[in-house]
């Protein structure tokens, strides 16, 4: 696969080489993570300087547990990051076929075909971005026709009653959930699989002994425990999309889809529309495969003024 399909959100450094300033100047709306992020909470020092132990990865399990519902035949496991267990996926199946509706987060694509999987419209898998990122659609328990299907939930934590996670502890459905993204803490690294204990028995194997951080088995589980936290970010996240929206709207940029954390536009020029925000140091995000689109991801507090003047 190209770089050039295997395209992401970020790349700011790419941008300040081409535009200038510094990283400080700039305002990156390339990715839909949360601009306001989870305060850390106090770390004890071995968290730093031991191996992880089972009970602090017990209690992350817990709170996650609690926190989406999991059904109780359902097990799950934490891992460093969706993208580790993304990678690792496809190896749970004998390799064929597999369907992965798009547009939609390209790694999914990526490991499979990295595996020796074929693209089609049916298949033995099927996988499902929900919300999907970049458009925001929901998908439908009806929609899930295969005989193993893969849920990634890694923005689903703004839409919690869209979740389906009560079918994880159905045979051959596995759910993907991100920490990085609605926490605002990606740098963490932090990501968890849900599914029948056989699937997930596999996963654990292949990732190995100490996947995780003490740190980030600490900030998981404090954050996934911090209900007063999760209901005031989620009531921020929609108030500034809605301001996000309006400014677009005044701007002529029509509203296509998206979720609380990234919005998708339909403009005139896609690329045109980045380098006009990136004179401004603001850097929005496109896709190679439409030249209309434009994603943006929300400001933070701070920085509503800059994208103002930018637009």
């Amino acid at each position: 696969m190209s770089s050039k399909t295997r395209d992401h959100g970020g790349g700011l450094d790419a941008a300040i080489a081409k535009y200038g300033g510094s990283r400080s100047d700039w305002v990156d709306l390339s990715t839909g993570i949360n601009p306001v992020p989870y305060p850390i909470p106090d770390i004890a020092t071995d968290a730093w300087s031991a191996l992880p132990d089972q009970s602090a990865n017990d209690a992350l399990l817990a709170a996650a547990r609690r926190f989406w519902n999991v059904p109780d035949q359902a097990a799950i496991l934490a891992a460093p990051g969706a993208s580790a267990l993304i990678a690792k996926i496809p190896s749970l199946f004998e390799t064929g076929t597999v369907t992965i509706p798009g547009p939609t987060y390209n790694e999914h694509a990526a490991a499979f075909r990295a595996n020796g999987w074929d693209m089609a419209d049916t298949g033995q898998v099927q996988v499902v971005v929900h919300p999907n990122n970049p458009d925001g659609r929901l998908w439908r328990a009806s929609d899930l026709t295969h005989p193993f299907n893969v849920i990634d939930e890694s923005f689903c934590d703004v839409a919690p009653a869209a979740s389906m996670v009560e079918r994880a502890g159905q045979p051959g459905t596995l759910i993907l959930k991100s920490f990085g993204k609605f926490w605002g803490l990606a740098g963490l690294r932090l990501g968890f699989a849900i599914g029948q204990p056989e699937m997930i028995q596999n996963l654990t194997n292949q990732l190995g002994p100490w996947a995780v951080s003490g740190p980030a088995l600490t900030i998981g589980a404090a954050a996934l425990r911090d209900a007063a936290w999760t209901m005031q970010t989620r009531e921020r996240l929609a108030a500034d999309a809605a301001i996000l929206d309006s400014l677009m709207a005044d701007s002529h940029a029509k509203l296509v889809g998206g979720t609380t954390l990234f919005r998708l536009y339909h403009v005139d020029d896609a690329i045109a529309w980045q380098d006009r925000l990136a004179q401004k140091h603001v850097w929005s995000r496109v896709f190679p495969y439409s030249q209309n689109w434009l994603r943006l991801g929300l400001p933070a507090p701070n920085e509503w003024d800059q994208l103002r003047s930018a637009l």
